[in-house]
């Protein structure tokens, strides 16, 4: 049974940080893209950053770059996305997801999906 199951997410003072790490069971981690994705109150869902199965080619989204960093240790099933110099505009509830091998920025693309963890940023 696929299961990805995020966490780290809290409440966190405008221009503060949070890691948040997506552990990853029931498939081999290491064979899939892996990709974080954000949906605000009222907004569609939003591509955050992706990475490959390697870890060795990595997407942001535009308003994510210079900010926020994706990594991956496959040892552990475990995706991290580290968000630095947080907005407010970044209040989300943020999920993972998980691809097959090619890495996408799309979120119709992703086929396992974690429940999600919110993320709340005071101005």
């Amino acid at each position: 049974q696929v299961q990805l199951a995020e966490s780290g997410g809290g409440l966190v003072q405008a221009g503060g940080s949070l890691r948040l790490s997506c552990t990853a069971s029931g498939f081999i981690f290491s064979n899939y893209a892996m990709g974080w994705f954000r949906q605000a109150p009222g907004k569609e869902r939003e591509f955050v950053a992706a990475i490959n199965w390697s870890g060795t080619n990595r997407a942001y989204g535009d308003s994510q770059k210079g900010r926020f960093t994706i990594s991956r240790d496959n040892g552990k099933n475990t995706v991290y996305l580290q968000m630095n110099s947080l907005l407010p505009d970044d209040t989300a509830v943020y999920y993972c997801a998980a691809r097959y091998r090619i890495i996408s920025t799309q979120s119709t693309d992703f086929g396992a999906w974690g429940q999600g963890t919110q993320v709340t940023v005071s101005s």
